[in-house]
């Protein structure tokens, strides 16, 4: 391992951390760049990155069980911790054959669901006891920032035995009332279906999977709900109707009438999250929050998905938000530009009826989330 290397990946690091950055990218014949905001800003003082550069970085990162793992698949997944005091989700792939890393922060501290603001009512998914949640949206729109917001809630509140399976691992979790595992795949298991049939001879309370990959997971994941485990995992949807469609295409013809029965039966919620640029700098999410009753419990088993948009709309008073309501909350308090309430909207006319009523939503939303 080159030295050098090593304090100047640091120094970016913690250029990042001080930058409030939630990325930093470094590849061949590009200057490091980090992502502020949602923005990529590159560093503009920096050299142009050459080969030897990137396979240094490399070196610093990896072990050299990783990277005979990354000379064989061509990519990486891993987790790396900078000086005890940044640690870090990176991914090491290969672009026109040149070696480049993404890296993602990851704060230390976990921060709450108020400290997220995010709504109230998500507190009421880490006092189940069992079911299938779901945190939903693009990339990087902090899905597991949301879900290690409810594993800690859980931790703090309640004695059970709770158990990760994440790739890397993100956040690391004290224990405090709960017994909580940390597996990470690569390091303690070979997948996420394999780590997740294991579990279940394991003893837990809830089973916190870091993401849907494969039909095999999402069917164990489900199975566990069935059998009084409370689950949680992420998927890169757009929103709660999109997700159980999904969830229910993944599978083939003849098992998807078994699954819209289970997905029916254990699913308990789904949030569907956007971070939204701030007015005043910074971001601040926009939620879409689906609660199973029995009108969608209903609608998945006889498969009229499509009408849940219409379930979530006109049920304000139970809890349930729609990505266009937080968003028109957002534009009235003026943390949020309607430009951008307009870019992250999932359907622009319906925002622009809600936005040109005179009708303020706010403490409808908050009163509701209460």
């Amino acid at each position: 391992m080159d030295q050098n290397y090593k304090i100047k990946l640091g120094q970016y690091l913690e250029l990042a951390q001080t930058q409030g950055a939630s990325d930093l990218h470094l590849g061949v014949g590009r200057r490091p760049t980090l992502r502020i905001d949602g923005d990529l800003v590159q560093l503009t003082k920096e050299p142009l990155f050459v080969t030897d550069d990137m396979k240094g970085f490399m070196s610093v990162l990896l072990s050299e069980d990783q990277r005979k793992q990354f000379e064989q698949e061509k990519e990486i997944d891993f987790g790396y911790t900078h000086d005890e005091k940044i640690r870090c989700r990176c991914n090491i792939y290969l672009q026109r054959n040149y070696i480049t890393i993404a890296i993602r922060l990851i704060p230390f501290q976990i921060r709450s669901i108020e400290e997220l603001n995010l709504p109230h009512v998500i507190h009421e998914f880490a006092n189940m006891s069992q079911g299938f949640c779901l945190v939903v949206g693009p990339a990087g729109n902090g899905k597991s920032t949301t879900l290690a917001a409810l594993i800690d809630e859980i931790n703090h509140k309640r004695f059970d035995h709770i158990i990760t399976i994440e790739d890397p691992i993100e956040y690391i979790f004290d224990q405090d009332r709960c017994l909580i595992d940390q597996r990470e795949l690569g390091f303690d298991t070979v997948s996420f279906n394999r780590a997740l049939r294991s579990a279940l001879r394991q003893d837990p309370d809830v089973l916190m999977v870091g993401e849907m990959r494969d039909p095999e997971t999402m069917a164990i994941a489900l199975t566990a709900a069935e059998t009084g485990h409370l689950v949680f995992s992420t998927l890169h949807t757009n929103n709660a109707a999109q997700t159980i469609d999904r969830i229910i295409d993944s599978f083939p013809g003849g098992q998807q009438g078994q699954v819209r029965s289970q997905l029916a039966s254990t699913i308990v919620g789904i949030v569907s999250q956007r971070l939204i640029p701030r007015i005043e700098g910074g971001r601040v999410p926009a939620t879409e929050v689906m609660l199973a009753n029995a009108a969608v419990r209903n609608l998945i088993r006889e498969d009229k998905v499509y009408q849940i948009d219409l379930v979530i709309e006109t049920s304000l008073d139970k809890g349930m938000v729609s990505l266009n309501r937080s968003l028109v909350d957002l534009v009235r308090r003026r943390e949020i530009s309607e430009e951008s309430a307009y870019l992250y909207s999932v359907n622009p006319s319906e925002l622009k009826n809600f936005l040109g009523t005179n009708t303020s939503f706010t403490q409808t939303i908050q009163g509701a989330s209460m």
